[in-house]
C-alpha cells in the first residue's frame, strides 16, 4: 500500500490496512455528493490458510447518519490467503457530507471450517488539501 494506511489492525493473524482518498473529480459538493475511494490490503500473518467470506461496513457521515453494508466477499472476490499472502482491492463510498468515517469487519473461515471475525479499524473519509484525481 503506497503511503501510510489510515488504519491498521490485526485480528487472529489477519492484518487489515485501509487508506482513503477524496475523489474530487467525481464529487459534486454543491449538490451534497462527495465520493471517497478506499484501498484495503488484507495480509495473512498467521500460520494457516484463511478465506474471506463476508463483509460488514458501518459508515457514519458528519451528521451522524449511519449506514450499514453487508455482503458476500469483496469486489466480487472471496480471496483465500495462504500464510504470508496479501490481497488488495479498491472500492468507493459516497457521502452526503464533506467527511465521515468507515469501520467494520470481515468474516473469515479456516480450512477446518471454523469461522472468525476480523476487525476493520475506523478510518476517516476527509478531503485533503490537495485534490486527488482517481483513475
Amino acid at each position: 500500500m503506497s503511503g501510510s494506511p489510515n488504519s491498521d489492525s490485526i485480528t487472529q493473524g489477519v492484518r487489515v490496512q485501509a487508506a482513503a482518498r477524496y475523489a474530487a473529480s467525481e464529487s459534486q459538493p454543491d449538490s451534497g455528493q462527495y465520493l471517497f475511494v478506499y484501498k484495503i490490503r488484507l495480509t495473512n500473518e498467521g500460520t494457516e490458510p484463511v478465506q474471506l467470506r463476508t463483509r460488514h461496513w458501518i459508515i457514519l457521515d458528519a451528521n451522524n447518519q449511519r449506514q450499514e453494508v453487508r455482503g458476500a466477499g469483496v469486489v466480487g472476490n472471496s480471496p483465500k490467503l495462504a500464510p504470508g499472502e496479501s490481497f488488495e482491492y479498491e472500492s468507493s463510498c459516497p457521502l452526503r457530507t464533506r467527511w465521515g468515517t468507515m469501520e467494520g469487519s470481515y468474516s473469515f473461515t479456516r480450512e477446518d471450517g471454523s469461522k472468525f471475525d476480523v476487525a476493520i479499524a475506523r478510518f476517516f473519509l476527509v478531503p485533503s488539501t490537495k485534490q486527488v484525481v482517481v483513475r
